[in-house]
């Protein structure tokens, strides 16, 4: 009963802090007596600062703020709904004074929001609106390179501030100084916490070996008080120079594929970008750091029978739990991998599976194409009162989540995590 309660509270967690984050600005800032497009122009103003508010607040990855928030996955998720929806509202706002402004004279709507006027307000309105636009703009573009997305991105906390201060520049004293403040303090916590690696601990490489084709599992040992992790979860990991590695210094988040003696974490790490690619190089002695640990994936599974489905990658999870533990419940163990080459783990997985009467491994090589799922998964007859956990690429994700559904697999019971946050 208290877990259900506790399970109640993390979802409706974000909901209410967007209701606080955007109901109190505009309950502050009330316009009454206006007419009606000059107050919903007031009003589409702060409810769009205050979900601004709350978007850099989604950016502290603090790892019981995660927790509390209902996991880094959800928390992303609705960072980039929210943000959208604040660049629409603030676009909607100087439309609407532009509204407000066409009843009284044509000419004066335009002057309410030309870029042209010589006005401070105006100008710091469109230069904040503008850096917003070209920092969701980077949103789409899944080819950047990781190291220029970041900077780009980075473009939205500048449009954030030259916003507020627009608010400043109108005469907004009370109002506008506490939003500065308050954006400003969030922005620095992100930069200084995450970014940076504050709040990151030590560690340092003490092996690096390749378990598939372009993927390397690496064992790190902690140099001062080490994350609490546990298989299923993962980190964001930064590695360093060494002799002859040049690190990149980014923070990525990786799976934990196994924990060792002496608080020893292990990682799975697939060559899919720039930085993992020149990990595939790494060497013992790197020093690193490692924020979290981050994640709900495989915690707290449920007695009944369990689905487990894992593409190339997604594999990590999985070994990362047999390892610690053997199975209690029946759970049948789908890995999809392109070829013999690509398929981490695949002999250890063989041998738990042959240790441990639970568990049913299917391996299977699908090629450079898109598998038969239907041939793949279970029947819905099969799937019946199942739990099922899904780990892969976006596209087998979405592609397995489908076919589950269709085979009358309740939503509530279809489990995944991409991994993914940019």
């Amino acid at each position: 009963m208290a877990e259900s309660s506790m399970s109640r509270l993390r979802t409706l967690s974000l909901p209410t802090l967007l209701l606080l984050f955007v109901g109190a600005p505009v309950f502050w800032a009330f316009p009454e007596g206006l007419p009606f497009w000059r107050a919903a122009g007031i009003i589409l103003g702060w409810a769009g600062a205050g979900l601004l508010l709350f978007n850099l607040l989604l950016m502290v990855r603090e790892v019981r703020l995660a927790s509390s928030l209902g996991g880094l996955e959800r928390i992303t998720a609705w960072h980039h709904q929210t943000g959208m929806t604040a660049y629409l509202l603030l676009l909607l706002h100087p439309l609407a004074l532009a509204a407000a402004g066409w009843a009284e004279w044509p000419n004066l709507a335009w002057q309410v929001i030309s870029p042209f006027s010589e006005n401070w307000p105006v100008w710091l309105g469109w230069g904040g609106l503008l850096f917003l636009m070209l920092g969701l703009a980077t949103t789409f573009m899944s080819r950047l390179a990781y190291s220029t997305w970041r900077w780009l991105h980075g473009l939205l906390g500048l449009g954030v501030l030259i916003g507020f201060i627009h608010v400043l520049q109108l005469g907004i004293s009370a109002g506008g100084l506490l939003a500065l403040a308050a954006a400003v303090l969030l922005l620095i916590w992100r930069l200084l916490r995450v970014d940076l690696g504050t709040a990151a601990k030590p560690y340092i490489v003490t092996s690096v070996r390749s378990v598939a084709q372009s993927m390397v599992e690496i064992s790190l040992k902690p140099l001062a008080m080490p994350v609490d992790a546990v298989p299923g979860q993962f980190v964001l990991a930064a590695f360093f120079r060494g002799p002859n590695y040049q690190g990149c210094g980014e923070f990525h988040p990786f799976t934990v594929s196994g924990l060792g003696l002496e608080d020893e974490l292990r990682i799975g790490v697939k060559a899919l970008g720039d930085c993992t690619r020149r990990m595939q190089s790494l060497e013992p002695g790197v020093s690193a750091r490692v924020h979290g640990p981050f994640g709900e994936f495989l915690k707290d599974l449920p007695s009944r029978p369990l689905l487990w489905v894992a593409g190339g990658i997604g594999i990590t999870p999985f070994i990362g739990f047999l390892r610690q533990q053997s199975v209690e419940t029946a759970t049948t163990l789908i890995y999809l991998y392109r070829d013999e080459q690509d398929a981490a783990y695949l002999d250890e997985l063989t041998t738990l599976s042959a240790n441990s009467p639970g568990l049913a491994l299917q391996a299977e090589a699908t090629g450079t194409g898109v598998p038969n799922l239907n041939r793949l998964l279970p029947s819905a007859e099969a799937l019946a009162n199942h739990e099922c956990y899904v780990c892969g690429p976006p596209r087998l994700i979405d592609a397995v989540s489908r076919t589950l559904l269709e085979r009358r697999v309740p939503t509530e019971r279809i489990h995944f995590e991409h991994f993914d946050f940019r």
